[in-house]
C-alpha cells in the first residue's frame, strides 16, 4: 500500500504560465508537469522549436500530457487578448528577464495574472519588455551565472506565486 501524496485544491483563478517560442522540449516537458501538478493553464505563444504532435509527446515519454490544460496562441499579442478576455483587465503579465530592476518577490502576483517566460537563448524580445518595464521581474541569484534554466524558473515562480495566494493550503 503506498501512502497518499500530499494535495491541495487547485486555486481559481489558476496562475498562468506563459512560454514564448520555447527551443528546448524537456524544459518545456518540465514546465507543462509543473502546470499539471499544479492545475495551471500553459500557454505556448509563437512558432515552437519542437513538435507537440501526439507522436512526439509519446516517444518524449510524456505520459501527464493530458492533464496539462495547454493553450496554444499565434503570437503574444493574441495571447494578451485571450488572457483579457478569460482573467479580466486587471490580470497581471509578469515578464521575466535576467534584465529586470526588480525581484518577483517584491511584486504581488494575483490569481489570474500570467507568468511569461521567454526563448532559452535569448529571453524575452527586447521590445516586448521595453513596452511593459512595470511589469518586468526577475529572480534574484547571487551566483555568475547568466540565468536559471527556463523550467526551474517557471517551477519557482508558480510555486512562489501559488504560495503568496494561499493556493498550496492543504484540504481542510
Amino acid at each position: 500500500m503506498s501512502p497518499s501524496r500530499l494535495r491541495v485544491p487547485p486555486l481559481v483563478p489558476a496562475f498562468h504560465v506563459v512560454l514564448v517560442e520555447p527551443e528546448i522540449p524537456p524544459n518545456t516537458g518540465n514546465v507543462a508537469r509543473s502546470c499539471a501538478a499544479t492545475s495551471s493553464p500553459l500557454h505556448l505563444v509563437g512558432p515552437l522549436g519542437f513538435s507537440i504532435d501526439e507522436r512526439a509527446v509519446r516517444r518524449a515519454g510524456l505520459d501527464y500530457w493530458h492533464l496539462v490544460d495547454l493553450r496554444r496562441h499565434l503570437d503574444f499579442s493574441h495571447f494578451t487578448h485571450a488572457h483579457q478576455r478569460e482573467a479580466g483587465l486587471a490580470a497581471r503579465r509578469w515578464l521575466f528577464t535576467a534584465h529586470a530592476k526588480q525581484s518577483f518577490f517584491d511584486v504581488e502576483p494575483r490569481p489570474g495574472d500570467a507568468l511569461v517566460f521567454g526563448r532559452e537563448s535569448v529571453g524575452l524580445p527586447e521590445d516586448l519588455v521595453a513596452a511593459h518595464p512595470a511589469d518586468a521581474v526577475a529572480l534574484p541569484t547571487s551566483g555568475d551565472v547568466r540565468s536559471l534554466n527556463l523550467s526551474s524558473a517557471a517551477a519557482i515562480a508558480l510555486y512562489e506565486a501559488l504560495r503568496r495566494a494561499g493556493g498550496l493550503r492543504l484540504f481542510a
